[in-house]
């Protein structure tokens, strides 16, 4: 069996770790006890449900300082970055605590029998209910909030899903600890055994996705792992449901109103968004739409500026990096573009940031296509255009992605149209401010149409989030006594209702 192996992408320094890599038997093994956990976790009280994730999110501050370190060592992120985003994570558990607590999430709704227009209707009662086994994927660029304590593995829980979960390669030792965390607030609350499981290395994660009893997979990461995957949920005897959060160069459209009103601000504030978290963000702005003018000349100059005093960063691991380099080259070879800030050259993990222009005109070349792709790190492109026509040209080819910004300026007349072309091309859309970050909310979206992700309709943030472990099921004319408690009239659970039509219920009645 092989060692499941730790590297510092700083140094490169490599070390073993106690865990080895998990066979296909294994995981097939460990989805099978997933599924015996799944009706009994399911069953469980929503208080005990919410109860359980409070603890792991207690387990995890409990643990903060030896996870920020272990997450040092693994990924070159700062303690300051490390320390938020373990917050954030805590939160999240928290949060759909709450959401578990509200009871919305069920869908109840009931019809009593009756007349209708098109004759007599039976007793029909509707409500979601967990799907059963949920295979995760964590990514590498968020060791804490989207890997083994992430979204993904929060709402899944808090949907009543049992949780296999990937370790990334790029931080298994983070992964290790994080689930440990996790694992033990379930041993001090008694959740069914196969609750959660921990599998490492490339054979397992395919494993995961073909596992008869996993019912559906959560994925975060690069194009082509997702599609790979995505294909092999959708080739099996029983396909599932596959929500990946694949790739987004996240448009960012400056308007000439704007940039004539604060284009030094403007080059500035995208300097720090695109290089934030060493430009490993999903939701880094990496197509900057500018216009060809004087005022658009002072933001790619103050956008220069910017880029030239940030210092050489270092990458989440050498494989990223060697991506990133090869996607610079390709940029640099496109036809038309030029070459701002950066260089050819390359040191390991270490990058610089990287920030190219083209021509608005160049921009639908045949050869430009790698311009709208993702590059994934601290790198642009600027595109500059002349007019509304030749903008509106542009942005009718860029892929749909994860966010599209707008800044603009009061009175602009441009503003109403590029958020009518923005909701049409990304899952959020933002007016002046730049897309990095993505808050944990009832209102969040975070998602697109393909091939930002495999399911536009779904978020992999916030509230929503937990829809994508459920199935929506109808109990037709079913006793009172063998129905699911919050079907039942006198609502014991004090869950929201629709009862003939009409909302009804106390919400977070169980709190």
């Amino acid at each position: 069996m092989s060692r499941v192996i730790s590297v510092n992408p700083t140094s490169g320094v490599e070390r073993e770790l106690g865990d080895v890599e998990t066979t296909p038997a294994e995981v097939v093994a460990s989805a099978q006890r997933a599924a015996l956990a799944a009706r009994e976790f399911a069953s469980r009280p929503l208080a005990w449900r919410a109860g359980l994730l409070r603890a792991m999110a207690d387990n995890l501050e409990e643990d903060d300082q030896r996870l920020v370190d272990v997450a040092m060592d693994e990924t070159a992120l700062t303690r300051g970055r490390l320390d938020g985003e373990l917050r954030r994570t805590a939160f999240q558990l928290r949060f759909f605590a709450d959401v578990v607590l509200d009871g919305a999430f069920l869908g109840v709704s009931i019809d009593h029998a009756g007349d209708s227009p098109m004759g007599p209707l039976p007793d029909l009662r509707r409500m979601r209910v967990p799907l059963g086994p949920v295979a995760v994927f964590g990514s590498s660029n968020f060791p804490f909030a989207f890997s083994v304590p992430g979204g993904d593995t929060a709402s899944a829980l808090a949907a009543g899903c049992p949780v296999l979960i990937k370790a990334h390669p790029a931080h298994p030792a983070t992964s290790r600890a994080a689930f440990d965390a996790l694992a033990r607030a379930a041993r001090v609350f008694d959740a069914p055994a196969g609750l959660l499981t921990l599998v490492f290395g490339f054979e397992a994660g395919v494993a995961l996705v073909e596992a008869p009893d996993v019912c559906a997979v959560g994925f975060t990461g690069s194009v082509p792992a997702g599609r790979a995957l995505w294909q092999r949920a959708n080739a099996r005897a029983t396909p599932i449901p596959f929500f990946g959060e694949l790739g987004s160069a996240n448009p960012l459209v400056v308007t000439a109103a704007a940039a004539k009103e604060r284009g030094v601000e403007i080059g500035e504030g995208v300097a720090g968004s695109m290089t934030l978290g060493v430009g490993q963000f999903c939701t880094k702005p990496g197509l900057l739409f500018v216009p060809a003018d004087e005022c658009g000349d002072a933001l790619v100059t103050a956008l220069v500026a910017a880029l030239e005093r940030v210092e050489p960063m270092t990458m989440l691991s050498a494989g990223i990096a060697e991506h990133f380099a090869q996607g610079a080259a390709a940029i640099a070879g496109v036809d038309g573009s030029s070459r701002l800030v950066g260089d050819a050259s390359s040191k390991g993990t270490e990058v610089a940031a990287q920030l190219f222009e083209v021509a608005a005109s160049h921009f639908a070349n045949e050869s430009s296509t790698v311009l709208r792709e993702e590059c994934f790190g601290p790198l642009a492109v600027v595109v500059r255009y002349h007019g509304r026509e030749e903008l509106s040209d542009a942005l009718s080819l860029v892929e749909p992605a994860l966010t599209f910004s707008v800044l603009s300026a009061d009175g602009d007349g441009d503003a109403g149209w590029l958020l009518e072309v923005a909701q049409a091309k990304a899952g959020r859309v933002i007016v002046n401010g730049y897309p990095t970050g993505v808050g944990v909310s009832w209102s969040m979206q975070h998602g697109g149409p393909w091939p930002a992700t495999t399911a536009p309709a779904a978020t992999s943030v916030g509230a929503g989030s937990i829809e994508r472990w459920l199935r929506p099921v109808t109990y037709q004319n079913v006793p009172e006594a063998l129905l699911p408690e919050a079907l039942r009239d006198e609502n014991p659970l004090h869950l929201p209702q629709r009862v003939d039509g009409v909302a009804r219920g106390s919400v977070g009645g169980l709190g």
